[in-house]
């Protein structure tokens, strides 16, 4: 008959991690800056390179535009020019149609023409007065040519010219019609003061947008905060509040969070009051001997303490598994484990058999010293109520780890095999043992997520207990 009880392995404690005020004094917050600040300086450096790039494109774009309408309008002239050219009865050059803008007759207006050749006497309009422009000998302009001229000493000209032959005549005459670049660089100037304060007001409108979208944004994050002082105030237990489906994640794993910290706390409170009713008896048990002093109480003290220490290690197993549950890094090499337990276990059983059976590559998602103490006390069960045979199959069944322990010992009836799961009960009272070890073993196994079943052993005909753990990936 098996009992539910085991010794379970001594754990070295380490060094308590700091927790409450003395945790938020070893551990200071570190800030990295604002997230506000960071997102609108991306965004304004952003935007100014944009718009720098943007506005230095457009520039080149419309003031290139600007010189050729200024173009055009100086060979629209020139064309007039050359189609009412004709040759006077000395070789001079006469236009039947004079062109119809008055600066051509004002002195020093900033429009100009004139009809050159090389050899004979230029022909000027009256705008040009006393100043002539020059002609050029270095290059022939067939074809129209624009370019822009320093000549006059004061004023910066934009030239159009072409060289032509005129009807009866074998001479070259060169048509130059010339504009102010003044007139020009004003157009282009208005042009980049708009630009310029148009891409000033835009870059100012887009970050301020940038400013309202982040603080619009980030606006869940401050709801979140919220919320989260509103749980610590205890006028609510959860973030309930909608969220967008970014911030959601975030705050379910913060609801996931708080949910294990109230299970980890109701835990702890229950199983103190559970380790305070299990130590009340047995204190009452040695006071009253002692009051009564009666002659049996140095084995009283000795039964009963034992009794107090086999809850104590009950309860600070459990505690541990909870204290290591769900930790990323948890994780224990089936197989070592196992034989490991198997040689503790058969210094104290030298008669026994053990056999194991299984893949060697095999891990849990258990933190080792819990996996060891579980097949302990299992394997030692087996070991101490069994035949002389214990039998130890390993298997991976779906997410699990299934280990099938069993013995060839008088098994447990079916109506009782539930009830072995209750701390200190025992259906053999006569060997040595409290009926803690299947509670342990059931407690730490639920704590991962795992189970522990008690059944018949088909092979051996004794006890079958399949304990199932959850495989590391």
């Amino acid at each position: 008959m098996a009992d539910a009880d085991a010794v379970p392995p001594v754990v070295a404690a380490g060094p308590a991690a700091p927790t409450g005020i003395a945790a938020s004094v070893a551990m200071p917050r570190l800030a990295t800056g604002s997230l506000s600040r960071r997102m609108i300086l991306i965004a304004t450096l952003w935007i100014s390179v944009l718009l720098a790039g943007g506005g230095f494109a457009l520039d080149r774009v419309l003031t290139s535009a600007i010189t050729r309408n200024f173009d055009d309008q100086l060979e629209y002239v020139l064309n007039a020019l050359v189609v009412s050219a004709q040759l006077g009865p000395d070789g001079e050059v006469l236009f039947n149609r004079e062109p119809a803008d008055q600066r051509f007759l004002e002195p020093y207006s900033g429009l100009y023409w004139q009809v050159s050749a090389r050899g004979r006497e230029d022909f000027p309009s009256r705008s040009l007065w006393d100043r002539r422009l020059a002609f050029g000998e270095d290059h022939d302009d067939r074809n129209i040519h624009s370019y822009d001229s320093r000549e006059f000493s004061g004023e910066k000209l934009r030239i159009v010219e072409r060289d032509l032959t005129l009807p009866g005549s074998a001479v070259r005459w060169r048509f130059k019609v010339a504009g102010s670049r003044d007139t020009l660089n004003d157009q282009i100037g208005a042009l980049r003061q708009i630009l310029a304060i148009s891409f000033v007001l835009l870059a100012l409108g887009l970050i301020m947008m940038a400013g309202l979208q982040t603080f619009y944004g980030l606006r869940p994050l401050r709801k979140v905060r919220q919320e989260i002082a509103r749980m610590r105030s205890g006028a609510a237990r959860r973030i309930e509040a909608p969220m967008p489906v970014e911030v959601l994640p975030m705050v379910d794993e913060l609801n996931a969070l708080v949910e294990h910290n109230e299970r980890q706390a109701e835990e702890a409170r229950r199983h103190a009051g559970n380790l305070a009713h299990a130590l009340k008896t047995p204190l009452t048990v040695i006071m009253n001997a002692a009051t009564a002093q009666a002659d049996d109480l140095a084995p009283t003290v000795i039964r009963e303490a034992t009794t107090m220490r086999r809850q104590v290690d009950h309860h600070l197993a459990r505690a541990r598994a909870v204290g290591r549950r769900g930790h990323a890094h948890s994780r224990a090499a089936v197989w070592p484990s196992l034989e490991s337990v198997e040689r503790a276990v058969g210094r104290l059983y030298p008669h026994v058999r053990f056999d194991a059976d299984g893949p060697k590559d095999l891990q849990v998602h258990v933190e080792r010293q819990d996996l060891d103490e579980m097949l302990g006390n299992l394997i030692e069960n087996a070991a101490k109520y069994g035949g002389g045979s214990v039998f130890v199959t390993v298997r991976q069944v779906g997410a699990f780890v299934e280990f099938a322990i069993e013995d060839d010992g008088m098994g447990i009836a079916e109506a009782d095999r539930q009830r072995l799961f209750d701390r200190g009960a025992r259906l053999d009272t006569g060997k040595p043992g409290t009926g803690l070890g299947l509670a342990i073993v059931r407690d730490v196994a639920e704590i991962y997520e795992g189970s522990v079943e008690l059944d018949e052993s088909e092979d051996l005909g004794g006890l079958l207990v399949r304990l199932k753990l959850p495989v590391a990936s």
